[in-house]
């Protein structure tokens, strides 16, 4: 009796190189270690273990060398290993939030900036929007080691050199501030929030994951936040966090074509609107995108009017 598949991810976004099933045969020939955590899944056919992060880790590489040509994407293991698949989707949107302004064509090239708030140890949305787009980056972070690792990243990486310009926020309670220089001119902003509002919770966070993917009940989950702490907490959750971004946003409206960030908690979007209101941006856009059983949302918006609009991309 043939075994059954799981469902293509249709979900994902049309130009997402990750629409098919993964080829796990290809993979592991990126990774040959990847091999060693794969095993069958509920539907009889192969998977990796996902309850794994060393698997996930591998499983990561071996996309972005199979998919990205990106041989060397090291950091270290305490820090957060992104699904390449959602990360990509969320610059897939926003090029087609460019095109928008720009006759429906999807714009690529190094005329074009986005800045990566909270670019991370993995350095993952720059190499994915330059792999994918051309676009060139500003990288900021509050954490030196990630900030580190990240440059160090694409100091291995032939295809990200002179493309990523990672800058250290040395103040914790800024997001724009001391980031955005008055000469800069930013397309995008993107963003993946700090999810929780403390450590009790991104613990309950985790083992309700593990749990979910291994069927695994025991209490304990595997978990160091010694420097992953600023990638999953935030004092007020996720939604504090969006809250400053969009106050703060304002200061630089003729800075920036388009701010955005990620919102994961569909509960926080009736304070996002209200917030955005307040600001008056001449126009605002929720983006509804999704990978797997999981549901997210872009949350965009502009302070720049039609006309403003039309000269920015002239100038481009």
């Amino acid at each position: 009796m043939p075994s059954k598949n799981p469902p293509i991810k249709t979900r994902l976004h049309k130009r997402n190189r990750n629409r098919e099933p993964y080829d796990l045969k290809a993979l592991v020939d990126a990774i040959p270690k990847l091999k060693n955590h794969i095993k069958p899944n509920k539907y009889g056919g192969d998977s990796v273990d996902f309850s794994n992060p060393k698997a996930v880790k591998l499983l990561n590489q071996a996309l972005l060398k199979y998919y990205y040509s990106i041989n060397n994407w090291e950091f270290p293991d305490e820090n957060l290993c992104p699904p390449i698949p959602g990360r990509a989707d969320y610059l897939h949107y926003i090029a087609d939030l460019l095109s928008e302004s720009n006759a429906d064509k999807i714009q690529k090239g190094s005329q074009i900036c986005g800045l990566d708030v909270g670019v991370g140890a993995t350095c993952i949305y720059p190499i994915i929007g330059v792999t994918e787009y051309d676009w060139n980056f500003i990288a900021s972070d509050i954490d030196p080691k990630s900030i580190a690792s990240a440059q160090q990243i694409i100091n291995s990486n032939p295809s990200l050199k002179d493309k990523v310009d990672c800058r250290l926020q040395k103040d914790p309670t800024a997001i724009f501030l001391g980031i955005i220089d008055k000469n800069d001119k930013i397309d995008f902003t993107i963003c993946n929030p700090p999810f929780h509002a403390s450590v009790e919770d991104a613990q309950r966070g985790s083992k309700r994951k593990v749990k979910n993917l291994s069927g695994n009940k025991r209490n304990e989950a595997k978990l160091n936040f010694s420097g992953a702490k600023n990638e999953l907490i935030y004092e007020g959750g996720e939604y504090q966090f969006i809250k400053n971004m969009i106050l703060e946003s304002e200061e630089f409206a003729k800075s920036c074509f388009w701010f955005s960030t990620l919102v994961s908690k569909q509960s926080n979007l009736k304070g996002i609107y209200k917030l955005l209101e307040k600001v008056k941006p001449a126009q605002s856009k929720t983006i509804a995108m999704g990978t797997g059983n999981k549901s997210s949302r872009i949350v965009a918006w502009t302070f720049l009017s039609k006309k403003e609009q039309k000269v920015w991309i002239e100038e481009c």
